[in-house]
């Protein structure tokens, strides 16, 4: 190059990359993204299907004064006796059950045997094993099939290709659509299917104005997929833990002066002052959302009351209590968070659609319908671009290869680089971008070899 200059980056040169990308992106990685959009409206339902099916457990009719929380404890105590007791949730309202939470012998990973009972009698209501302390069996089935299609850790490979390639196609998808050459009326066409189109270019207008609509929830919902994924996840945690500092936590082992002080006496190890008292010192605490009571799990430490209030506005506060006293040790509060915690928090509640309830619910599932149908539309695209000429069956063409030879080194040497550390830290974006690259080369260095023809891959 005379004189220093550097070659220019032109849209003319990247679009068809893009395109390309976007195209083989499209075919084979829709199919994942089907299943998560289909199993993903299938969940925004579960709210509504558990108040049905549960609607014994999970109602009473309010009667007089609800019983001590102690008795109702005592009440599921009997009715689970091999139990080991891990957490009570008091009821919210009126007409509300309590839950007690016990872990049990036999019980799979991560679930939990819940009893129900009915606060006005202690009667309980009924039992139903619960996942991770909350979702009912409803919901924890479809909860599983959404993140790995009930095959266990290696189906969760199925929802972390999905998360991971969502933002792609949604980002090369508004690229070329804002791009595409366009006449009079270009914003309303960007944002309003062409009604007089027909055939390949209808589709097109359909398929791209969804996206339009959809991207920021469909970013978010990618962006926080992959917070729960196994590889992207892991790589996440650690960077929102260096970007955000340590959240707070609560201390459940009582402070040192007062495990002196009990030891010197002799006595006082196994006294307790009861949930009933427990509860109301985190009420006293300014905790008056969903609760969480956990009883201590040794000699030493305290009761951890959680506040697990997941919709808007979120309250997690958390306070120890001392089992003798009924005294608060130590308190960690939501509003001391830092920021990327929170914003995390708010994501995965809003992806499950806990955050702003119903209308929540609504929102996700236009966005898997909206989903389903840019899908669909997509491979009918591939369809019409089939040959229609000559005989026996074929699939419609691939965007045109050789694109990248339009690009200078300079732009594409570091691009390269920003992809690779990409990849690297989202593997299941990175590793079947490579197995496209190479199929392409594959499918080039065949051509070239039937055709004659010098033919580079994309």
């Amino acid at each position: 190059m005379s004189g220093g200059h550097r070659p220019r980056v032109s849209w003319s040169g990247l679009r068809p990359l893009l395109l390309r990308l976007h195209f083989y992106a499209g075919i084979v990685i829709s199919p994942f993204l089907l299943v998560a959009a289909v199993t993903g409206l299938l969940y925004t339902a579960t709210p509504q299907i558990e108040a049905v099916v549960y609607r014994h457990e999970l109602r009473v009719t309010p009667h007089g004064e609800p019983d001590p929380l102690s008795v109702q404890v005592a009440a599921a105590r009997k009715a689970v006796p091999e139990g080991t007791l891990l957490s009570v949730t008091p009821a919210l309202g009126r007409t509300d059950s309590t839950r007690v939470v016990f872990d049990e012998p036999g019980l799979p990973d991560n679930f939990t045997q819940t009893a129900f009972v009915n606060p006005y009698t202690s009667e309980v209501l009924g039992q139903e094993r619960t996942f991770a302390r909350w979702w009912l069996p409803v919901r924890s089935w479809v909860d599983g099939l959404h993140r790995h299609l009930h095959l266990g850790e290696f189906g969760r490979n199925y929802s972390e290709i999905a998360a991971s390639w969502l933002w792609v196609e949604v980002l090369a998808g508004l690229a070329l659509w804002l791009t595409a050459p366009r006449s009079r009326q270009r914003l309303r066409r960007v944002f309003v299917p062409r009604s007089g189109a027909k055939g390949r270019r209808r589709t097109m207008s359909w398929h791209a104005t969804a996206g339009m609509w959809t991207s920021v929830g469909l970013l978010g919902l990618s962006a926080t997929g992959m917070t729960w994924s196994v590889h992207a996840g892991a790589s996440i945690g650690t960077i929102q833990s260096a970007l955000a500092g340590p959240t707070p936590a609560v201390s459940t082992t009582l402070p040192e002066h007062t495990t002196e002080a009990r030891s010197g006496t002799g006595a006082g190890q196994t006294k307790d002052v009861g949930i009933d008292a427990v509860v109301a010192s985190a009420h006293a605490a300014g905790l008056n959302g969903v609760l969480d009571v956990k009883p201590p799990n040794k000699a030493g430490t305290t009761y951890l009351v959680e506040e697990n209030t997941r919709s808007w506005p979120e309250r997690h506060d958390s306070v120890a209590v001392d089992p003798a006293t009924g005294k608060i040790t130590d308190r960690a509060n939501w509003a001391d968070y830092p920021l990327l915690a929170k914003m995390t928090s708010w994501g995965i509640d809003a992806h499950m659609g806990l955050l702003f309830g119903l209308a929540n619910q609504i929102v996700l599932a236009l966005l898997a319908i909206a989903l389903i149908g840019m899908i669909l539309w997509g491979y009918r695209m591939w369809w019409l671009r089939r040959p229609t000429r000559g005989e026996g069956f074929a699939l419609g063409r691939a965007p045109v290869r050789g694109a990248w030879r339009r690009l200078p080194g300079w732009f594409l040497a570091p691009a390269v680089l920003l992809i690779a550390v990409i990849g690297y830290y989202i593997p299941l974006f990175g590793l079947p971008l490579l197995g496209f690259l190479v199929i392409d080369l594959i499918v080039g260095a065949r051509r070239r070899s039937r055709t004659g023809h010098t033919e580079v891959a994309a």
